[in-house]
């Protein structure tokens, strides 16, 4: 038998890696490497206690309790995750938009406006105080 086989017949029934075990993996590193830069032993010490903890998850044979935790970690995290997803994709939004569009200030009442891209020096009226004044697009 070759040892892949008997890394998936090792595996079978266990519960495997998931967002929980990922996350604990990620924070032992975190806390290891801290704890190397500021050569603190009981920092690196301490981080080791989440890699054992991921570890005991993902060699875990009781399936169902993993999935109830991991279940439970997604719904803590969920509105962070929210946030992030709305950060990048107003990001992205901008990044799009900033190719078409260049955002000036009106040089009197500093108003935010939105002008087309490559057209040259243009003459701009703001819309807040009616000042009239050229820039280039």
């Amino acid at each position: 038998m070759k040892f892949k086989e008997k890394i998936i017949q090792f595996m079978a029934g266990r519960n495997g890696g998931d967002q929980l075990s990922t996350f604990l993996i990620l924070i032992s590193l975190s806390l290891t490497l801290l704890g190397q830069v500021l050569d603190q032993a009981l920092l690196v010490a301490v981080g080791y206690v989440p890699l054992g903890v991921a570890v005991f998850r993902i060699l875990s044979r009781n399936v169902e309790k993993r999935r109830l935790e991991n279940y439970k970690f997604a719904i803590f995290l969920s509105p962070v995750y929210g946030r992030l997803h709305k950060l990048n994709s107003r990001m992205k939004a901008a990044s799009e938009d900033a190719k078409v569009n260049k955002y000036v200030k009106c040089p009197q009442c500093k108003a935010v406006m939105r002008v087309p891209r490559g057209k040259g020096k243009i003459r701009v009226t703001c819309p807040k105080c009616q000042n009239k004044f050229q820039t280039k697009s």
